[in-house]
């Protein structure tokens, strides 16, 4: 790794270019100091109960919610997202403090087993230090929907967050402290992003390190996978993806054009749950296409902090430059634009929000994750085709089915490949409900029981009769 020395980390406002902060760089001592507190915290972590590992993070909801509208601004001002959908996710992050603290204690509760022994039982133990490789898009709940139930579970947390997003990461650390956590329960990292991969591997390969979560790109996710799995250590991950919405025949049109349109511009469609693909019967095609034009012109683009906005800015340059591509390639290749498709000049990372038809499996809307405001709109003649089509991606996070008729929605979504499946709703995370993808949108899964039993040890206990 090159020499850290006197280098600092930029943030920059990407709804008008303007450099918010700059933060040194850790150096390698700061690395290795950070690592020996969480691994110290360990030890002393895992000996407090569950039950009181719980009290400490209903406090840290009380913190949360007393800085909300501080927290908010300052996700806003780092990667842009609208100052409603950054104050709803605070809130999010103190729901789920809340609902581990209420259910957590139960869901590591030890098991008992039916056998010929005279005792036998499942415990769940804290695996130690887990290394959390986080992404800029919703900067406080990736963060909190892996860290709460890893600490209720007596695990300590080493994250490396976005670089673009180094204000919010420090903000968690001083949260979970001034909630009266032990120190060292989680330390960020600041690290320059050439780096990263260095860094990360370095981390991943020490023994105090005891296993890694990522939530990012799929790139991003098979390089930690290869660097766990020659480490013998359990990894985590949740990837890009690609996912259907899928309107069938005798789907109440307003109703899903709406949710589409909901769910493919939330956070200016950066993000890996959002409707990328919407696939819609011919019989019913042009009137949701008439609809869903509708609701997507209606959204209002600009300053993120402005209450009358409803998409900010893209969080980077660069993502603009990807998402610009995508559509310049696909429109060249035949594809139509039925609104929007090009970027916003000015200050700031602005594209228009966009909906393109014609389109097909090999252009770069369809083939590829589309991380910004671009929905490509495809036809199908009926529910086999449209299942097809669902499934023709290398992605498989999760799926959304419309219908009038419930049971014709589950029998098309049970045939779709994904982690996640919802019927007459846009995709959405909830503490209580295991989350994850399959395919190239990664393994294993966050939240609910699965997500705090993902970072323990399931130990069987046997005692002999």
């Amino acid at each position: 790794m090159a020499s850290t020395e006197l280098r600092m980390l930029t943030t920059v406002n990407p709804a008008t270019g303007q450099v918010l902060e700059n933060y040194p760089v850790f150096t390698p001592d700061d690395i290795e100091q950070s690592l020996v507190e969480t691994n110290v915290a360990t030890g002393a972590w895992r000996t407090v109960p569950v039950e009181k590992r719980a009290h400490r993070l209903a406090t840290v909801s009380d913190i949360l919610l007393a800085r909300r509208d501080e927290l908010a601004l300052l996700i806003t001002r780092e990667m842009g997202k609208p100052l409603p959908e950054a104050r709803a996710e605070i809130d999010k992050c103190a729901w789920n403090c809340r609902q581990y603290a209420q259910d957590g204690p139960g869901y590591l509760a030890p098991e008992t087993l039916a056998t010929l022994a005279q005792s036998s039982q499942l415990v769940y133990e804290p695996l130690g230090v887990i290394l959390a490789v986080m992404p800029w898009n919703f900067p406080m709940w990736q963060v909190f929907r892996f860290a709460v139930p890893a600490i209720l579970a007596g695990n300590t947390v080493l994250l490396k967050h976005a670089p673009n997003v180094t204000g919010t990461a420090l903000a968690i650390e001083r949260v979970l402290t001034d909630a009266g956590l032990p120190a060292g329960l989680l330390r960020t990292l600041v690290i320059a992003e050439e780096d990263v991969p260095d860094t990360v591997d370095r981390l991943i390969r020490d023994p105090r390190v005891a296993a890694v979560t990522l939530t990012g790109s799929t790139r991003a996710g098979a390089h930690v996978a290869a660097a766990a799995g020659r480490a013998l250590k359990k990894s985590v991950l949740e990837l890009g993806g690609s996912d259907p919405l899928v309107v069938l025949a005798d789907a109440d049109l307003e109703t899903a054009a709406a949710h589409a349109a909901k769910s493919r511009l939330l956070c200016a469609g950066q993000t890996c749950i959002a409707a990328k693909r919407i696939i819609v019967h011919r019989d019913v095609a042009d009137r949701f296409e008439q609809l869903f034009v509708e609701a997507v012109e209606s959204m209002r683009v600009g300053d993120p902090t402005a209450p009358e906005t409803d998409i900010g800015p893209l969080a980077r340059a660069d993502i603009v430059d990807q998402i610009e591509r995508q559509v310049r390639e696909s429109v060249r290749q035949g594809a139509t634009v039925l609104c929007g498709g090009e970027r916003i000049d000015g200050d700031g990372h602005y594209f228009a929000p966009t909906i393109i038809t014609n389109v097909s499996r090999d252009m770069p809307v369809v083939a590829e994750e589309t991380f910004g405001p671009v929905a490509a709109l495809l036809r199908v003649h009926d529910d086999e085709e449209a299942i097809a089509v669902a499934n023709d991606t290398e992605y498989g996070l999760a799926a959304s089915v419309w219908s009038r008729d419930v049971e014709h929605a589950l029998e098309v979504g049970s045939r779709i490949e994904s982690g996640c499946l919802f019927v007459n709703s846009l995709v959405s995370s909830d503490p209580r409900v295991p989350f994850g993808g399959i395919k190239r949108s990664g393994y294993g899964r966050e939240l609910g029981a699965a997500g705090i039993r993902e970072f323990t040890n399931m130990r069987s206990v046997w005692v002999a009769p």
